[in-house]
C-alpha cells in the first residue's frame, strides 16, 4: 500500500465515503507498523463536490480530458508567440469545450447520485478554465485528486504582461488615417482624461492586489481549518481504536479472572479430598492397630 494508490482509490468514492474510508486506511497503515503513511493518508481532504465532479472527468472521460489539456498547452504557446490568428481559433474550441466538459460533469455526477446546480457547474467551469490557463493546474487537475476548485490562477502567459496580440496575418495595417489631433483646450481635456485614466487604474490594480491577498488568507485558514478537522479525525479514530483496544483487554482480564477463580476452587476442593482421604486412612491405621493388639481370636468350645 503506497499513498498514490489509496489517494486513486479515496477520490474515486462518492464525498461521502471519503472519510471513513480514509481513516481506514489511515488506521490499516498504522497496523502495519508505518506510521509516517498514515500520517499522509490522514492529510488527504475531502474533495468540494464541484472539485469531485472534475475529478469525474479525469477518470470517466479520458479522452476529453486529453484533449482539453492539449487545447490548454496550444492556448498558452499561441499567447506566448502573440498569434492572434491562432489565437482566435483556440478561444472558439475553448468556448466549445468548456461548455461541452462541464455539461458532461454535470450528467457523470448526476448519474453517480449526487446532481449539482448551476453554482457548482459554475465552479466546475472555473476549473477548466484554469486548467487552460495554467500549467500547474493542469498536472494537479490530471492526477483526479483535486479537492477544491483553484482560490486564484495566473492569467495566459502574455496576457499577463499587457502584451496584445499581433493581428492576422491577412489583416492590413492602415496609415495615415487617424485625424490630426488639435491643441489647446482638446489636449487638456485628453491630459486631463489619461490622468484619471490612470488613477482609475492605478485604483483597479492595488484592489486586484488586496483581493489577492485576502482570498490567500483565505485560502490558508481553509487549508488550517483542513487540517484541524482532519487531524481531529484522525484523533477520534485513534481513540476508537484504543478504545476497542482497552475493551478486548478487560474482557481479557475478566476472563483470566475467572479462570483464576475456578482455579482457586478446584484446588480449595483438592485440598479437602486429600485430607478427607487423609483421615479416612488414620482411621483405617488406628483400628489394624487395635486388632493386632488384642491377639488371634479364640475358638469355642475349648478348656
Amino acid at each position: 500500500m503506497d499513498l498514490d494508490t489509496v489517494a486513486d482509490e479515496l477520490y474515486g468514492l462518492p464525498p461521502e465515503d471519503f472519510t471513513s474510508a480514509r481513516d481506514a486506511r489511515a488506521a490499516e497503515a498504522r497496523r502495519a507498523g508505518d506510521r509516517t503513511l498514515a500520517g499522509e493518508i490522514g492529510k488527504l481532504r475531502r474533495p468540494s463536490l464541484p472539485a469531485w465532479a472534475s475529478n469525474l472527468l479525469v477518470r470517466e472521460r479520458p479522452e476529453e480530458a486529453e484533449s482539453l489539456l492539449r487545447l490548454g498547452a496550444g492556448l498558452r504557446q499561441a499567447h506566448r508567440d502573440l498569434d492572434g490568428e491562432q489565437l482566435r481559433d483556440l478561444s472558439r474550441q475553448q468556448h466549445v469545450v468548456i461548455d461541452a466538459l462541464s455539461r458532461q460533469a454535470l450528467q457523470l455526477a448526476d448519474r453517480a447520485g449526487h446532481p449539482i446546480g448551476e453554482d457548482a457547474r459554475r465552479e466546475v467551469e472555473t476549473i477548466l478554465h484554469a486548467v487552460l490557463a495554467d500549467p500547474d493546474a493542469a498536472t494537479e487537475w490530471a492526477t483526479g485528486h483535486l479537492v477544491r476548485a483553484f482560490d486564484q490562477v495566473a492569467g495566459f502567459p502574455a496576457a499577463a504582461d499587457g502584451a496584445r496580440p499581433r493581428p492576422a496575418k491577412t489583416a492590413r495595417k492602415r496609415e495615415g488615417t487617424r485625424p490630426a489631433r488639435s491643441g489647446g483646450t482638446s489636449g487638456r481635456a485628453d491630459d486631463e482624461r489619461r490622468r484619471r485614466l490612470g488613477q482609475a487604474r492605478q485604483k483597479a490594480e492595488d484592489a486586484e492586489r488586496e483581493l489577492r491577498a485576502r482570498r490567500k488568507e483565505a485560502e490558508e485558514a481553509g487549508r488550517d481549518a483542513d487540517d484541524a478537522r482532519n487531524r481531529a479525525e484522525t484523533l477520534e479514530q485513534r481513540v476508537r481504536e484504543l478504545t476497542d483496544e482497552l475493551r478486548s483487554v478487560e474482557e481479557d482480564l475478566h476472563q483470566a479472572e475467572a479462570a483464576a477463580r475456578k482455579a482457586r476452587e478446584q484446588a480449595r476442593e483438592a485440598d479437602r479430598r486429600v485430607r478427607e482421604a487423609r483421615r479416612r486412612a488414620g482411621t483405617a491405621a488406628a483400628r489394624v492397630t487395635r486388632l493386632g493388639a488384642q491377639g488371634p481370636p479364640r475358638s469355642a468350645g475349648l478348656a
